[in-house]
Order: C-alpha cells, then structure tokens, then sequence
C-alpha cells in the first residue's frame, strides 16, 4: 500500500515537473516569437493614461505583440517628431498632425501607405471623403481619427446679465462690445483662432477664399487689408482682447464672455466655466454673405512609419485605434467624435455620446455641406506669427493697415512657396 502511495507521488510529482517545463516552455516560444513596435501621441495625462491601458488591452488580445509606448505633450513632441522624421527613427503608428502630410510627404512616399494593409484595416467605417485627407499622390498616408472646426462658446450667463441674446451677426458681436465697454468680454481667442475668425470675416466680405487646397494664395492686398482692419476693430472696440494677452482661466472666471476654439478643445476650454454654474452655449458660425468663410479639417490623423519592419501588426494597432469597441470605450470623445462607423455606434449604444462637445459635433454636422475643406498650409505657424505680428504694428499705430497688408501679401507668397 506504502509503495503504490510513493510510486502515485511519483507519478504526480513528475506530470508536475513536465507541466512547469511545458509552460515554461510556451511562454519562452512565445516571447521568442513576439513582436515589438513603437507607438506615439501627444496629449494630457488625462489621454496617456487611458492610451496606455488601451495598449494594454491589445497586447492582451494579441499577446504576439509588443507596443512600446512614446508619448509628451504637444510642443515636445512636435519638436521630437522633426528629428525623429529627418533620421528615420520615428515610430511604427504614430498621431499626426494634418498639415505633416504635406511637410512630410509632399510626393506621398514620407508615410507607409495603408492600402497596402486592406487586409488588417477595416476601410469600411470610412467614406472616401474621410479617407480624402489622408491621401498624398494616390497614397494613403493617414487616416482622421475626427473632425475639428473653430467653434464659438458663449457664456449666456454673462450675456443674460447685459440683457443681450447671443450673436449672430459680425454686428451682434459689435454691439456686444459696445454694451460690456470692457466690463467683461464679448469673444477671445488665442492667436490661431484670430487667425480664422479674420479670414471668415475678409473671405464672407470679399467673396473669395483666402487660398486653395494646393496651397495657392487667392487673397490680394486689399483683402488682407481687410483682415488687419477688422482685427484692429476687434481689438479697439473691446469685443476681445489682444491675443497676446489671452488667458485662458478668465473664461472660467466669466471675465470672457465667449471665446473661440477648437472643437475638440470643448471640455478644455470651457469645463472649468462649466464647473463654475456658468451656461456655456455653443454659439452660431457668424454670419453667412457670400461665403461661410469657415473650414473643416481633421482633428488628427494615425500614419504608419514608411520604415517600419512590421506593417502587419502596425496595421492591427492601427485598425484597433479607430475601429475597436475597446479603444472607443477607454477613449470616448476625448479625441474628438470619432469618424469610425464602429467607434460612433459603440459610443451611440452605450450613451457615451452627450456634453458641450457633442453639441458642438452636432452643429458641425448639421452644416458640413457648407463648410470648405482645409487647405494643410493654411495653419502654417509662419503665416500666422506674421499676421500677429503686422496687427499689433497697426493696432500701436507703428504702421498702417495698407502698408503691412503690402508687405504680408508679399511675405505670404514667400512662405507658401517655400513650404
């Protein structure tokens, strides 16, 4: 009885050595077997942390594969991505911003192009129109995760104790300012947002479109004249203050009675204002002559690394970023609404989408017929800071509005033809 027990013992003892071997085994073969690619974005700590339990969950369901994470906030990591693209040692899947395509890969060979993966990417959540922003010579270069437009957010708890409605018209926005007389303020805007706001302005007064697609520019003297002219009007009549002096914590002291920004930086810009028991409404794209004068673009974008040793599983990162139900539910609108089809109806059926963001999509939806297509030079930084920098020149009567809109045609055409 003694020797049947030992020789049991035995037995059991060595199925449980052979067993210990054969999973350690499997997991050595596995790890062998693993590949590791590289992953990059730029954003809060709000984003990284759900980014990176999102990876988490797809190294989980691809145990094969490996993600090594690179991450900063914006500045740092535009600055890294120019290097990392001029040594080509960026990442395999990488967030991108719009106008890079063309910085990039202006003849389309700068990213890997994605048709190549039909088989890993599911193209059928997007419309080629969608698909459109991502193109660069026949290839696709990137694919929009949203889409983004200037949005005006009012503070009606402010316009209310003025007993003014919420402006419609360029003339609504003046009186505003007439009525506040600096108290507090109608609008504000940072630089970039002038930079819109004034082009809406000269494009819906002239009639034409500040440049086209291929980055040609279609304004003359006299309309960036126009430009110059209303921003100082902006400025002078107290409708907002100049952006060089924009800060942001008086929206959520009420001190801005509106401003405008970025759709995607609802919850940024205006939740504090929330939190405060202020009512922040989603104002109306000002008047409408001849042109909207407002533009559509993506939010951002995921490319593949034209140097990556392994598209198959890039292309499986990709596909789980925009079409998961995984990755829709640890990011939900955080990025914007998604343009996936899958991504939409996963946050539709668990009622994910709701708040002053989704108000926002809604009315940018609702007028996505009339709003142009953004040409990728158009938020070049050089253009920009020349602009400000002409306007402050004007507003401190260091020169006149015709003599820097001379100049800033000229610049304008110098820059765009470089880039």
């Amino acid at each position: 009885m003694k020797l049947k027990f030992s020789l049991l013992a035995l037995l059991s003892a060595f199925s449980l050595f052979c067993n210990g071997c054969t999973t350690e085994k499997t997991v050595v073969e596995s790890q062998a077997n693993q590949v590791q690619i590289s992953f990059s974005w730029w954003g809060n700590d709000t984003r990284n942390e759900y980014t990176i339990a999102a990876i988490e969950k797809f190294e989980e369901l691809n145990p094969n594969i490996k993600v090594k994470c690179n991450y900063s906030e914006w500045s740092g990591y535009q600055a890294r991505n120019n290097v990392q693209m001029a040594s080509n040692t960026e990442s395999d899947v990488m967030q991108i911003n719009y106008a890079w395509i063309n910085q990039y890969s202006p003849d389309g060979n700068g990213y890997y192009d994605i048709n190549k993966l039909s088989d890993y990417v599911d193209f059928s959540n997007f419309q080629q129109s969608d698909l459109n922003f991502g193109m660069q010579n026949g290839k696709l270069n990137a694919i929009p995760i949203a889409y983004n437009t200037q949005t005006i957010y009012y503070n009606k708890t402010i316009y209310d104790q003025y007993g003014l409605k919420l402006p419609k018209t360029w003339d609504d926005i003046f009186n505003a300012g007439k009525i506040m007389n600096g108290k507090n303020y109608p609008l504000s805007m940072a630089a970039k947002g002038a930079w819109f706001y004034c082009i809406s302005y000269a494009e819906q007064k002239t009639g034409k479109g500040f440049m086209n697609l291929k980055g040609d520019l279609q304004f003359n003297p006299d309309d960036i004249k126009i430009m110059l002219d209303f921003y100082c009007r902006l400025v002078n009549e107290k409708v907002m203050p100049n952006v060089e002096s924009f800060d942001k914590l008086n929206i959520s002291s009420g001190d801005y009675a509106g401003v405008l920004a970025w759709l995607s930086d609802a919850k940024n810009y205006c939740d504090d204002a929330q939190k405060n028991s202020y009512d922040i409404q989603i104002g109306d794209y000002t008047a409408n002559n001849k042109l909207d004068g407002w533009y559509i673009k993506p939010a951002t974008l995921y490319a593949i690394s034209k140097n990556t040793d392994y598209p198959k599983e890039s292309g499986m990162l990709l596909n789980y970023l925009l079409n998961s139900k995984e990755m829709a539910e640890y990011q939900g609108i955080e990025k914007g609404i998604p343009i996936s089809k899958a991504a939409l109806t996963y946050l539709k059926e668990n009622s994910m989408l709701n708040g002053l963001q989704y108000d926002a999509y809604k009315q940018m939806d609702e007028n996505k017929s009339q709003l142009k297509m953004i040409s990728p030079y158009f938020e070049n930084e050089e253009l920009i800071d020349d602009f400000k920098s002409a306007c402050n020149d004007v507003l401190y009567n260091k020169a006149t509005s015709s003599d820097k809109a001379s100049e800033l045609y000229d610049t304008f055409n110098e820059v765009l033809i470089k880039n």
